[in-house]
C-alpha cells in the first residue's frame, strides 16, 4: 500500500470517529433490528407466540478503517395474562453496550419496557398494543487516548507534552422516555398461517441533554420510527417474512428493509423442528446486508454481513461489519396459562 493510501485511510478513520463522537444526536442502529423491539418500538415487547423470549446480539464493525467498533446486547421479554377477555400485559428489559473508535467512547444503556395489549377479536389472534420504556444511558471516552497537534514537537509525538485542550467532563448520563402504538394480527389457520405488525413509535420526548461539556442547548432530536412486518407460511416445506424499518431523528434518516426465505422440517406432531432462512437487507444509500438465520425447535441464530456501499468504500472496501444474534422463546407449562393463550404473530 502506498504511504498515500495509508493517510487517505487515517483521515477517512478519524472522520468516522469524528461523526461518532459529534453526532451523539444519532442513536446506534443494528442491521438485525427485528431483534430489538424495544429500541425500535416499545410496543413490540411480547408480540411473539409463546410466554418469554430472551436473546443476544453481538456487532462488530469497520475493523477494517479503524479500531473495531463493537456492541453487545441482551434482551428478554415475558408475557402476562391478566383478564378473561385475552388482553395481556408484556414486560421486558434490553440492555447494551457500545465501544467506538480510538477513544473508547463508551455508551451503556439500560431500557425496561412495559407494554399494553388489548384484544381486537374473539380469536385473540388480533391486538392493538401501546407500549413505553424509560431508559438510563452513560456516555464516557477515554481521554488518555486522545492525541492532539500540540503533543508533537518536530514530527515527533510525546504523550507528556500538554494538549492544549479543555475536555470537558469525561463522563455524563441521562433519562430517556419512549413510547409506541402497533397493531398486530395472525391467522388462525395452518395452512394459510399469515402474521403481520405496523407500528410507530418515539424516543427522546424529553429531549436530553448530550454534550460532554454541559451545554444545555445541544439536546438529542426526537426520533421517529415507524416499523412494518409480514410472515407467511407458503405450504408446508417453504415459508418467508418481509421487514422494514424507516427511523427519523433531526437530520438523519434511516430506511432499511429486506426479507427471508424458511425452508421448513416439521416433526411428526407437525411442530416445527428445524427452519433454515436465507435473505438480503439493503439499508438506504449504506450497506447491503446478506442474512443467515437457522432455528431448531425453540433456539435460533443469526448471522448478518454489513457490505459497505456508502462513500467510505474506498476506505473499507466494501467491508462493514458482521452481527450475530442468539434467541430462545418457550412456553410456560401451567394449566392457568393455558386458557389464556393467544395467537401472536410469528417471525420467530
Amino acid at each position: 500500500m502506498t504511504m498515500k493510501k495509508k493517510h487517505l485511510k487515517k483521515i477517512l478513520a478519524a472522520g468516522a470517529l469524528g461523526l461518532s463522537l459529534s453526532a451523539g444526536a444519532q442513536d446506534i442502529h443494528f442491521s438485525q433490528f427485528y431483534e430489538t423491539s424495544i429500541l425500535r418500538n416499545p410496543s413490540l415487547t411480547g408480540l411473539f407466540t409463546g410466554d418469554y423470549k430472551v436473546g443476544a446480539l453481538y456487532k462488530n464493525q469497520w475493523s477494517s478503517i479503524s479500531k473495531p467498533y463493537q456492541t453487545a446486547l441482551l434482551n428478554a421479554e415475558a408475557r402476562i395474562p391478566i383478564n378473561e377477555v385475552n388482553d395481556y400485559v408484556s414486560i421486558g428489559f434490553l440492555g447494551y453496550y457500545d465501544k467506538a473508535g480510538s477513544v473508547n467512547l463508551r455508551t451503556t444503556s439500560l431500557y425496561p419496557a412495559i407494554n399494553y395489549n388489548k384484544s381486537l377479536a374473539r380469536d385473540r389472534n388480533s391486538y392493538l398494543s401501546v407500549g413505553f420504556t424509560g431508559g438510563y444511558i452513560q456516555r464516557s471516552f477515554d481521554a488518555s487516548k486522545a492525541t492532539f497537534n500540540n503533543q508533537y514537537q518536530n514530527n515527533v509525538f510525546s504523550p507528556y507534552n500538554p494538549t492544549g485542550e479543555n475536555l470537558g467532563n469525561p463522563t455524563f448520563s441521562y433519562w430517556d422516555l419512549g413510547a409506541g402504538i402497533t397493531y398486530s394480527g395472525s391467522s388462525t389457520s395452518e395452512e394459510n398461517s399469515l402474521n403481520y405488525i405496523i407500528g410507530v413509535a418515539g424516543y427522546h420526548f424529553t429531549r436530553p441533554r448530550n454534550s460532554f461539556f454541559g451545554n444545555n442547548t445541544i439536546r438529542l432530536s426526537t426520533r421517529w420510527n415507524v416499523n412494518a412486518a409480514i410472515s407467511k407460511q407458503l405450504n408446508t416445506i417453504w415459508s418467508m417474512q418481509l421487514h422494514t424499518n424507516v427511523s427519523v431523528q433531526g437530520s438523519y434518516r434511516e430506511v432499511i428493509a429486506g426479507g427471508l426465505i424458511g425452508w421448513n422440517k416439521k416433526e411428526d406432531n407437525d411442530a416445527v423442528l428445524f427452519v433454515l432462512f436465507g435473505g438480503v437487507f439493503y439499508r438506504l444509500n449504506d450497506a447491503i446486508i446478506p442474512t443467515l438465520k437457522m432455528r431448531y425447535k425453540d433456539f435460533a441464530c443469526t448471522f448478518s454481513y454489513d457490505i459497505n456501499v456508502s462513500r467510505l468504500r474506498a476506505a473499507s472496501n466494501m467491508q462493514g461489519g458482521y452481527e450475530i444474534s442468539i434467541t430462545k422463546m418457550g412456553l410456560i407449562n401451567n394449566p392457568n396459562r393455558e386458557k389464556s393463550r393467544t395467537i401472536c404473530p410469528d417471525f420467530y
